[in-house]
């Protein structure tokens, strides 16, 4: 979850900041064809919540044609996401709108951007992330 992102940001500072002989690869999420990350708590839902699930990416993908297309509030597009993702019968953790380096908040329109979220369906907490 956000702490798992907060960790990782650390990792990857300490391994540039100590010079460690190691190599950080960030790959594509792998997704079925309606868009839901693939992941192993993916079997806990029920059919009726599977067939909701999707609903998360979605939200992503609006969530980022929003900034694309101008929108730098991240703070109220976050909310609105939340909003969204309630709507859609999730119980959302968090939404954030990143910069993709360090996982703080964005605040820049310039800087480099990564969507993270993580929002319970049912007794599931699935997360999800979106670069732009």
């Amino acid at each position: 979850g956000k702490k798992d992102f907060q960790q990782l940001a650390i990792i990857r500072q300490m391994v540039i900041d100590l010079s460690l002989p190691i190599e950080i690869i960030g790959v594509a999420t792998e997704r079925a064809n309606d868009g839901l990350a693939l992941s192993s708590r993916n079997g806990y839902l029920t059919p009726a919540e599977r067939a909701k699930a999707p609903a998360l990416y979605q939200i992503l993908q609006q969530l980022k044609a929003s900034i694309i297309a101008g929108n730098h509030n991240y703070r109220a597009l976050e909310q609105q996401a939340k909003t969204q993702l309630t709507a859609a019968g999730f119980v959302p953790d968090y939404v954030n709108i990143s910069n993709q380096h360090s996982l703080t908040l964005a605040v820049d329109a310039t800087e480099p951007k990564v969507i993270l979220a993580a929002a319970k369906l049912g007794s599931t907490r699935l997360i999800d992330n979106l670069e732009l």
